[in-house]
């Protein structure tokens, strides 16, 4: 660990000017066409839904389908898995192209979780959840961040062997079940979170993550959906349409305007508020319906399906192989099993793409099974199949470079902007202890660090 010493100036005719954006994608504004695929692909679609697969000529009919806002959840060769209500039905078959209706979705309640029983229901989770909270005092605390649409609490656990204080230690997210019909992935975070609190004083290397990192899990983010057993939320909004776009806020938590929360659907405004009062590092959206990790971005101004880097590509590339190369049926799937999000298809206000450009998480979304929601009988394979991938995802959020930047006077922490010479990209300290990771791959780094009112330092790192 290196410890960086800002020094103080006084201030006279000299203005610090900050010149980072965070991860901001070429081009400017995007037009009012795209803007209006934005709305009409995040929703409300309140009445039946229609899952279907539609069979498009080429990449350039992909593109017309993501413009004209339908919500892709998928995307196999020549084919797209489309949420499409009766409305955009009829549009989808004025196209031409063949088509295949999968299911449909109501929204009544009350329906068979699952077959076997051993897929969770909302209240069935909350019960495990406050079990192992209760079980396992010294390192697991349960939070609510909120209340979804129809008054259910968003569940957070934290893990960590000293919940109660803030560390030098990088902060991990699991993100689970944004889509409500996708529950297998809360059941995956379940696995997990017995893994780690079981293994813990047992397994060294368990017990080294948890004593080194501050590890959350949302089990479950659209409580609503799973109990209507549905993508969306109860007001028929698909949450990871419904993030900020590109063009709702310039710069980012450091340089930009205020946190724009109030205006989402509640439950990706209890999201956004407790990814930026916290100093998230790395983090993963889990879904199923594919077989595959994809990263950012996945927004490009022109909405096409074309490769749409961040500066840090590479590092997403590799973040991502960490897990797929655990699962062998993920990485035989596709090349290494990982794509860029916009190559895989075009989306507008996706989660990943906002945790990186705004608050500089790395964030990648993992889809676990092609099968939405496949027999109960098949979980345990599941785990066994992304068990190790888990695990090997989470330890990636320590490579890099890490260090704590004070007021050489006061001793006091500094909330600061790092950034790595040659990236665009920057990574922010945490205010309450000072401390900064940012996630590198090896080589030799200059480092610049920036603190309003304070001389920038720069460092060479190897």
């Amino acid at each position: 660990m290196r410890w960086f010493d800002c020094y103080r100036m006084r201030l006279l005719l000299i203005a610090l000017i900050i010149t980072s954006v965070a991860g901001a994608v070429s081009g400017q504004a995007a037009d009012s066409e795209t803007n209006s695929a934005a709305i009409t692909a995040a929703g409300p679609r309140l009445g039946p839904v229609v899952v279907v697969e539609v069979t498009f000529p080429d990449r350039d009919a992909l593109d017309e389908l993501a413009r004209a806002g339908y919500d892709i959840s998928n995307v196999q060769g020549n084919v797209a898995t489309i949420y499409a209500s009766l409305e955009e039905l009829e549009r989808l078959k004025q196209t031409g192209y063949p088509l295949r209706e999968i299911e449909q979705q109501s929204r009544q309640e009350g329906f068979d979780i699952m077959a076997l029983g051993s897929y969770h229901s909302y209240a069935t989770l909350t019960e495990e959840l406050s079990a192992y909270a209760e079980a396992h005092p010294d390192i697991c605390r349960l939070y609510t961040l909120g209340q979804s649409v129809q008054g259910r609490e968003l569940w957070a656990i934290l893990i960590s062997d000293n919940p109660d204080d803030e560390e030098d230690e990088p902060e991990f997210k699991y993100v689970s079940t944004m889509h409500g019909d996708e529950s297998p992935v809360t059941e995956m975070c379940l696995y997990f979170i017995d893994l780690l609190l079981t293994e813990y004083g047992q397994d060294e290397r368990i017990t080294n993550l948890i004593n080194s990192t501050a590890i959350w899990i949302v089990p479950l983010m659209n409580p609503d959906g799973l109990e209507l057993s549905r993508r969306s939320n109860a007001s028929g909004i698909d949450l990871n349409r419904n993030f900020p776009l590109l063009t709702d806020s310039s710069g980012n938590i450091f340089t930009g305007e205020p946190l724009d929360a109030e205006t989402r659907q509640p439950e990706v405004r209890h999201i956004m508020n407790w990814t930026v009062e916290n100093s998230f590092v790395l983090s993963a959206g889990l879904h199923t319906g594919s077989l595959l990790v994809c990263y950012p971005y996945g927004y490009n101004e022109q909405m096409s399906a074309v490769d749409t880097p961040t500066p840090d590509d590479l590092l997403y590339e590799e973040i991502s192989r960490r897990y797929s190369m655990h699962n062998l049926p993920m990485w035989n799937n596709r090349p290494d099993g990982i794509i860029n999000s916009a190559r895989w298809y075009p989306v507008i206000g996706e989660m990943a793409d906002w945790n990186y450009r705004y608050v500089s998480c790395n964030e990648v979304t993992i889809e676990i099974s092609n099968n939405k929601r496949p027999s109960a009988s098949q979980i345990p394979a599941l785990w066994s199949d992304n068990s190790e991938s888990m695990l090997s995802f989470l330890e990636a959020v320590h490579i890099g470079v890490r260090g704590i930047i004070t007021d050489r006077a006061s001793g006091e922490p500094l909330w600061a902007e790092v950034l790595v010479e040659g990236n665009s990209q920057p990574v922010f300290t945490d205010p309450d202890v000072g401390d900064y990771h940012r996630m590198l791959l090896p080589g030799t780094y200059d480092l610049v660090f920036h603190v309003p009112g304070y001389v920038p330092v720069e460092w060479k790192m190897s």
